[in-house]
């Protein structure tokens, strides 16, 4: 979606399943369940994202694994800072690999 020079929506060396929508953002070196939502100006990098995830707007997602039916809220950095993800409450592995559940961000552990 969107094929703007400074809007385009585009995942590089990544795999993408169907129904997904990369909507003016980044996706790089990833893999994208199907159902997953990456919205306007957020940047996706070495991740997992499984199935059912809405990233909002301007978000920064970095070597995290993000659990099905997750919604990233607007403006949310993951794997950016380590310190930050374990004050939220997120699990980061010995190699830096960020987990995010529904229930660390208060959603319930079937968020549908």
């Amino acid at each position: 979606v969107f094929d703007h020079e400074s809007h385009r929506g585009m995942a590089l060396d990544s795999m993408v399943s169907g129904g997904c929508i990369v909507s003016g953002s980044t996706v790089r070196k990833s893999v994208l369940f199907s159902g997953v939502y990456v919205h306007s100006h957020t940047t996706v990098s070495e991740s997992v994202i499984l199935p059912d995830v809405d990233i909002a707007q301007n978000c920064t997602i970095n070597r995290a694994i993000i659990d099905a039916y997750c919604k990233i809220p607007e403006g949310t950095q993951i794997g950016v800072d380590h310190e930050k993800d374990r004050a939220r409450g997120f699990r980061v592995t010995e190699n830096g690999i960020v987990l995010v559940t529904p229930d660390m961000l208060d959603q319930g552990p079937f968020n549908r």
